[in-house]
């Protein structure tokens, strides 16, 4: 494989308060294409920001075609002109035409002359399908064709990589759709970008990889196959599966049974599940836990039980977790019991491996 057009080691990013970056290392290559998704609040914003240093990193150091861009010496402005941005609020000069936004850079930038400057931004509006507007001012433009113009804009400047800092999400949903096709087509003419998105199947669709970003770091990367289809990582799954999850620990036999049936409830009822469906879930918690393993087994006792929810499926999936001997509740249940908790739930799986048993189900 060539050699990495931007490479970061140990980047470090910290605030009085916060530290979004903690430790982020990454080999970006020539022509990629890298969606960065995550949670809000995990720093991926932040991470552009750094590589074109609009954020000065705390620590850790940023290559960019071998050269350590965040040496002292380095030369930002030629950093930035080799490396675009584009973000989500625009930025276009409004007292300027559409066609005068796109070429104030080059002419005062790259010393280009005025007609090149016009050649090369009417050639790009009309890539991105606004060469009608050439004449028009930012403030006739809607949210979608004012981003398209952002995306024209960043191009003007011939940058080797272009950061896109969530470009659809200051859009309404029905423009969303034009501002990604503009990227979809970039991403065909192989220019290498780095582009943080909630749109998922976007990313799955447009990414040569994806970054996972989570605790400060890229908590797991690869593939839009490995990511979307079969994350290896707990945190990934239960991002990309847009999971809600409930967690209760028991140690003992006493537990608080009341208390953890209510939170339970309480669980349902935040995430708008259906009355029956939570039912169902306290009923397997009651039948298949309190009546059935936990006075089987040992005084002391490490059990766990999971309940996780997924937004898109609209469905609710069992998962329990204890140590010790081989142990199937579900055999010792009495006749009740068991048609209790069958009913409530499906696709009934216990497992044992290592001395940890499972038990994974799915609630009706």
């Amino acid at each position: 494989m060539s050699e990495p057009i931007i490479s970061i080691k140990h980047l470090k990013k910290s605030y009085p308060n916060v530290t979004p970056l903690r430790d982020v290392n990454a080999e970006i290559h020539r022509g990629e294409v890298i969606s960065i998704i995550g949670p809000s609040g995990t720093g991926k914003s932040t991470f552009l920001r750094c590589l074109n240093l609009l954020e000065k990193p705390s620590s850790g150091e940023i290559l960019v075609d071998g050269l350590p861009i965040t040496a002292a010496k380095a030369n930002v402005p030629a950093i930035r002109q080799k490396m675009g941005m584009v973000f989500q609020s625009f930025n276009l000069f409004n007292h300027l035409s559409v066609i005068e936004n796109i070429m104030a850079a080059p002419i005062d930038l790259l010393h280009m002359s005025k007609k090149k400057a016009y050649e090369r931004g009417m050639e790009l509006l009309r890539t991105v399908g606004l060469s009608d507007k050439a004449e028009s001012f930012p403030d006739e433009l809607s949210g979608g064709q004012k981003q398209r113009v952002a995306i024209a804009r960043t191009l003007a400047m011939n940058p080797e990589i272009v950061l896109f800092d969530e470009p659809t999400s200051a859009l309404d949903p029905t423009m969303v759709g034009e501002v990604l096709s503009v990227i979809r087509n970039l991403a065909r003419q192989g220019l290498t970008m780095l582009i943080v998105t909630h749109e998922m199947r976007f990313a799955h669709d447009v990414s040569t990889r994806v970054f996972y970003m989570d605790d400060g770091l890229i908590y797991e990367e690869g593939s839009p196959q490995v990511i979307f289809e079969n994350p290896q990582k707990e945190k990934t799954r239960q991002f990309i599966q847009r999971l809600k999850v409930f967690e209760e620990c028991i140690t003992k036999a006493d537990f608080d049974y009341v208390a953890a049936i209510t939170h339970l409830e309480e669980f349902g009822r935040k995430q708008q599940i259906n009355q029956k469906t939570i039912v169902n879930m306290q009923l397997v918690f009651e039948e298949l836990l309190v009546n059935s393993l936990i006075p089987s087994l040992p005084k002391s006792f490490e059990l766990t039980f999971t309940a996780e929810y997924a937004e898109e499926k609209d469905s609710v999936s069992l998962r329990i977790s204890y140590g010790g001997a081989e142990l199937n509740p579900l055999n010792l249940a009495d006749g009740v019991s068991r048609k209790l908790i069958e009913k409530a739930g499906s696709d009934y799986i216990h497992s044992y491996s290592n001395g940890m048993n499972v038990i994974e189900m799915k609630i009706a």
